[in-house]
């Protein structure tokens, strides 16, 4: 017997369909969630409230399913913010917020099935990592989907790439024939600050990296121009 063919009871019902308004509705109460942890991860780590602020103004206008991608986006890049994070206080947190009554929660929560289901959901949506792998000796990086986002042609890889608080995400730090540049990790390998610098770091603040070149400190604006440090 085909799935079209089977006989709908009350005992099979839940099983069966899947209702598409409550996966819908959890799917969002667990993003505002999600959007409160991270929250909470700038106000305890980064101690910045403009950062905090910026960051809840840019997501505010965005449906559910974009706020999904830029919040994964953002835990890829700062892995702390989900250190000691129970997922299932969390989805616990959103079912509680769908449901009309205290039975009708207690009634999800032991649903294993139900349980299962969105615990893995939630996974899927938001643990999304990129990875560094290497390849004849040279480094690279890929999506969590395996897509290649920097190709194995360097000697040095520096993951560190951030979203800062307008959301775009910056170069990564990289090193070629023992000098070092920024590229983006955009399938192309663009350079946005060619390899010439003995030492880059990344900075908590614009501009975001300080850099030495031929001895001389300064930093690396957004162009990917070199500015020396002022002497005092």
């Amino acid at each position: 017997m085909n799935e079209k063919d089977k006989k709908i009871t009350q005992e099979n019902f839940e099983s069966t369909y899947e209702d598409e308004i409550e996966v819908a509705r959890i799917d969002k109460f667990v993003c505002d969630e999600m959007a409160r942890q991270i929250h909470r991860y700038i106000k305890a780590m980064k101690g910045s409230k403009h950062i905090m602020l910026k960051f809840e103004e840019s997501i505010a206008p965005l449906s559910v399913a974009e706020k999904e991608e830029v919040i994964a986006k953002y835990i890829d890049l700062n892995r702390k913010a989900i250190s000691g994070l129970d997922f299932k206080i969390v989805l616990a947190r959103a079912m509680a917020n769908y449901c009309d009554t205290f039975a009708y929660l207690v009634h999800l929560v032991n649903d294993k099935r139900r349980m299962v289901f969105y615990l893995n959901r939630i996974k899927d949506k938001y643990l999304q990592f990129h990875e560094v792998f290497e390849e004849n000796g040279h480094f690279g990086m890929k999506d969590y989907k395996g897509r290649v986002l920097i190709t194995p042609r360097y000697d040095f890889l520096r993951t560190c790439y951030v979203y800062v608080d307008d959301l775009k995400s910056l170069p990564v730090i990289a090193q070629k024939e023992g000098k070092m540049g920024l590229i983006m990790p955009d399938g192309f390998d663009t350079v946005v600050a060619d390899f010439l610098y003995d030492d880059i770091s990344l900075r908590d603040e614009y501009p975001y990296f300080e850099a030495v070149k031929e001895g001389q400190e300064g930093y690396i604006d957004s162009e990917g121009r070199f500015i020396g440090k002022v002497q005092q």
